[in-house]
């Protein structure tokens, strides 16, 4: 028996694609690129059952700032404490996390951004810094380093007032 599927142009999310890629790295026996997938598998998974929705490819981007934050973090005392090899298998962790966000904005993408919202806001003074940061926040989630752009932010607020 035969049955006929409804031609309908589905897009791949996020979290299909990195459970695709982590049974393509089983299969080719990449171990250490399967662990790296199963740790953001199982952070996803923690997700939904933590807060109990499902997550779009917003919140698994989330998910992953999380884990590259943490990565970076680990890499800095590795390498204070002169082990180099744990730092390095947590840079190979960066690069593979890497590759599902979306691409980096540029420098002059962000600044007309922190412009934008600096007026958005009607932000005059370093006191209006987080309802400029909440405005900025869903444009560059994922594709700009949150603590720089607080700090352009930061320096943009003190230009302002005079500071």
């Amino acid at each position: 028996m035969y049955f006929l599927k409804e031609n309908k142009m589905t897009s791949i999310t996020l979290k299909d694609r990195i459970s695709t890629d982590w049974k393509a790295a089983m299969k080719a026996g990449d171990r250490p690129r399967k662990e790296a997938l199963s740790l953001l598998l199982a952070a996803i998974k923690q997700k939904l059952v933590d807060e109990r929705v499902e997550l779009d490819d917003t919140g698994v981007i989330a998910v992953i700032e999380k884990m590259l934050k943490q990565r970076k973090d680990s890499i800095t005392q590795y390498e204070a404490a002169r082990r180099q090899d744990l730092a390095d298998a947590e840079k190979y962790e960066v690069d593979v996390l890497s590759t599902y966000m979306p691409q980096a904005m540029d420098a002059a993408q962000i600044e007309s951004i922190i412009i934008a919202s600096i007026q958005a806001v009607s932000a005059a003074a370093p006191s209006d810094m987080g309802k400029v940061i909440a405005h900025i926040k869903p444009q560059v989630a994922g594709r700009a380093d949150m603590g720089e752009v607080s700090r352009l932010v930061k320096a943009k607020l003190g230009a302002l007032s005079g500071a």
